[in-house]
C-alpha cells in the first residue's frame, strides 16, 4: 500500500528541467480544494459582514473609549483584596475539582473509545459519537442547565464543567492511546498479556507525556471558563469582576483580571516544564 502511494506521489509531482538548467516541480493534477476552501471562507466573511446590524460610524467614533477603560483598569484598588482572594480561591477550587473528576471519567471512557484496547466492534464509534455530541454543546450551556437544576453557586459550575471536561478528555485520551504503534501491542499480546496489563504497561506509559499536555491545557481552559461562568451566576472571580465593572469599580476589576492572567500563565509554564521532564525521561 505504501509503495503504491509513493508511486502515485511520484507520478503526481514531476520534476521538470527547464532550458536554463533550473529544476522546477510541477503537479500533474492540480488540486483546487484549497482555492474552493478559501473562496468559501471569503464568501462567508462577506455574508457575515453584511448580515450584522452594526452602526460602523458609531463604532469607530467610540473606539477611543477602549484605551481609556484599560487605563482605569490599571489604576488598581486594593481595598477589597480579601473579597478578591476569597473569590479567586473559589475559582481555583472549581477548576481543580472539575478537572480532576474529568480526568478520572475521561480515562475510564477513553479506554472504551480507543480502537486498540478492548477491540469491541462498534463500541469505540458509539462512545466517540456520544461524547462528540456532549463536547459540541458549549460549557456555558451545561452550566446554565445546572444552574436551573442546582441553583446559583459553585456546585452548578463544577457539574457543568465536569460534563464538558469529561467529553474533552475522553476524545483526547483515546486519541493518545491510539497513537501507540500496533506492533508494540501485538508483541505484548503474543506473550499472553491481558488487555489491562497491555494498557498500563504499554499504552498508558507511552501516552503519559501527551496526557499531561492534555491535562495542562484543559486545566487552563477550565480556569479561564470559571472566570467567565462566574459572570452568569456560578460564583468565583468572574462574579467579582462582573460586579466591579457594573459598579464602575475598574480598579478592583483590574486587580482581579491581572491575578487571573498571572495564574493562567503559571499553569501553562508549569505543565510545559512537566511535559519536557517526562519527554527527557522516556
Amino acid at each position: 500500500m505504501e509503495q503504491k502511494k509513493l508511486s502515485e506521489a511520484v507520478e503526481t509531482e514531476r520534476i521538470l528541467k527547464s532550458k536554463n538548467g533550473k529544476i522546477k516541480i510541477g503537479c500533474a493534477k492540480r488540486d483546487n480544494s484549497v482555492r474552493y476552501f478559501l473562496l468559501g471562507i471569503a464568501i462567508l466573511t462577506v455574508i457575515s459582514f453584511l448580515s450584522l446590524d452594526i452602526e460602523w460610524l458609531k463604532l469607530f467614533v467610540r473606539l477611543p473609549e477602549i484605551p481609556r477603560i484599560f487605563v482605569k483598569l490599571f489604576m488598581f484598588h486594593f481595598d477589597k483584596m480579601n473579597q478578591i482572594m476569597q473569590a479567586f480561591y473559589e475559582t481555583i477550587s472549581v477548576a481543580v475539582l472539575s478537572t480532576f473528576i474529568g480526568i478520572i471519567l475521561g480515562m475510564f471512557f477513553g479506554i472504551f473509545a480507543a480502537d486498540n484496547i478492548l477491540r469491541i466492534r462498534f463500541l469505540p464509534t458509539f462512545v466517540k459519537a456520544f461524547f462528540s455530541f456532549i463536547r459540541a454543546i458549549p460549557t456555558i450551556v451545561w452550566v446554565l442547565l445546572m444552574l436551573v437544576c442546582l441553583g446559583f453557586g459553585p456546585a452548578a459550575g463544577i457539574v457543568g464543567l465536569c460534563i464538558h471536561t469529561t467529553a474533552f478528555f475522553t476524545r483526547s485520551f483515546a486519541q493518545s492511546f491510539e497513537d501507540v504503534p500496533d506492533e508494540v501491542l501485538e508483541a505484548l499480546e503474543a506473550t499472553g498479556a491481558r488487555k489491562m496489563q497491555i494498557f498500563f504497561q504499554a499504552i498508558f506509559h507511552s501516552s503519559l507525556s501527551q496526557i499531561i499536555a492534555w491535562i495542562g491545557m484543559r486545566f487552563e481552559i477550565n480556569f479561564a471558563e470559571c472566570a467567565i461562568l462566574g459572570m452568569v451566576g456560578a460564583g468565583g472571580i468572574g462574579f467579582m469582576i462582573s460586579n466591579s465593572i457594573q459598579g464602575y469599580d475598574y480598579g478592583t476589576a483590574g486587580v482581579a483580571i491581572v491575578m487571573v492572567f498571572l495564574f493562567a500563565y503559571c499553569i501553562e509554564r508549569t505543565f510545559v516544564a512537566i511535559k519536557r521532564t517526562l519527554a527527557r525521561n522516556t
